[in-house]
């Protein structure tokens, strides 16, 4: 259901979507932009959180960087036993994204798992447990954007960020590779990682757990961009509930030597808010996936035909997600 909203927190929202402000006072940084009190911006953002359009505020963490192995998931299974193989492998912390879509593998989940726990016996237990008719595994071959961006005032997805048709956003090569953290840094990832309260100084408490100030807290989560650890801190939003309805995955067919410059294409249109390469199956032959959001699902067809006439891939489909399981943040250094 679309939430209608007012002006200003739309603006509220590009705002605290893009970057939100690392300081000790944060919400009166972006009430000033606003031209609005710290208090009127801080009961705006409470509101939007009981309006489920903000889902959560806390650090975007680079899974690969962290050590971790990441893949997703296809599953197939009887439309009667959906729902109840959703929820239990929803109970797994590291699956983030969970969705119904239509096509012959009608279950697609993110799953990211600690090194020393195995990713693709992870998924056949799951998939045993579950009573699956079909699992694939999808694991990232080669990645060409993430960065999921709405602009609220416009309607339109704004992904720009992150875009990097090598795979890392300043031209490294690292984009996959565990970076080691210390036992003080992980304890940073575990604090950041977390919904952040809404108050006046939401940063003072995770400081204090940790016994360092808030500038030593922000100093280290810059510390964690430089390094490709953290993305950004941000909030998520309920893209349904924002207003952009339809959540199209794109799946393309695209040869080989062309796999880069077709890739590349795709990741540079703002409403695509990830692309990537997948490896293929004789059943599967789909190696490019780009997501796309919009205000409607004819919209997403829309932005698919022009993607389709710009790189000339005319092999593809757009399967939309009609239920969503789960979407949360994956949480890390957590027990099972």
């Amino acid at each position: 259901m679309t939430t209608p909203l007012q002006t200003l927190d739309q603006r509220l929202l590009n705002i605290i979507q893009s970057s939100f402000p690392l300081a000790e006072r944060p919400f009166q940084a972006i009430g000033h932009e606003l031209g609005i009190s710290e208090e009127e911006a801080i009961g705006r953002v409470v509101a939007l959180k009981r309006l489920n359009v903000v889902r959560q505020i806390s650090a975007i963490f680079d899974t690969r960087r962290l050590g971790y192995k990441t893949t997703l998931v296809a599953m197939r299974f009887p439309p009667e036993a959906l729902t109840k193989a959703a929820r239990h492998i929803n109970q797994h912390p590291g699956v983030s994204h969970n969705y119904a879509r239509n096509g012959f593998f009608n279950l697609w989940f993110t799953l990211a798992v600690p090194p020393q726990e195995s990713l693709e016996g992870t998924i056949l237990r799951l998939g045993e447990e579950t009573g699956a008719q079909a699992v694939r595994l999808l694991p990232t071959l080669r990645f060409f954007k993430i960065g999921v961006n709405f602009d609220m005032v416009s309607g339109e997805s704004a992904a720009y960020d992150y875009y990097s048709p090598d795979g890392f956003k300043d031209g490294q090569n690292g984009w996959n590779k565990g970076e080691p953290l210390t036992p003080s840094e992980v304890r940073v990832v575990q604090e950041l990682q977390e919904d952040l309260p809404l108050e006046a100084r939401p940063f003072l408490g995770m400081a204090q757990r940790l016994g360092v100030t808030e500038g030593d807290l922000f100093a280290c989560a810059r510390a964690f961009q430089e390094r490709g650890l953290m993305r950004r801190y941000s909030a998520v939003l309920h893209h349904r509930r924002a207003g952009f309805r339809a959540n199209g995955m794109a799946v393309w067919k695209v040869p080989p030597e062309r796999s880069e410059e077709v890739g590349g294409i795709m990741a540079a249109h703002p409403a695509v808010t990830h692309c990537y390469e997948r490896p293929t199956f004789p059943d599967w032959p789909y190696t490019h996936f780009s997501m796309i959001h919009a205000t409607t699902r004819k919209r997403c067809e829309e932005i698919a035909q022009e993607i389709s006439l710009h790189t000339g891939v005319a092999d593809y489909q757009v399967l939309y997600s009609y239920r969503e399981y789960k979407k949360t943040r994956v949480r890390y250094f957590v027990e099972e």
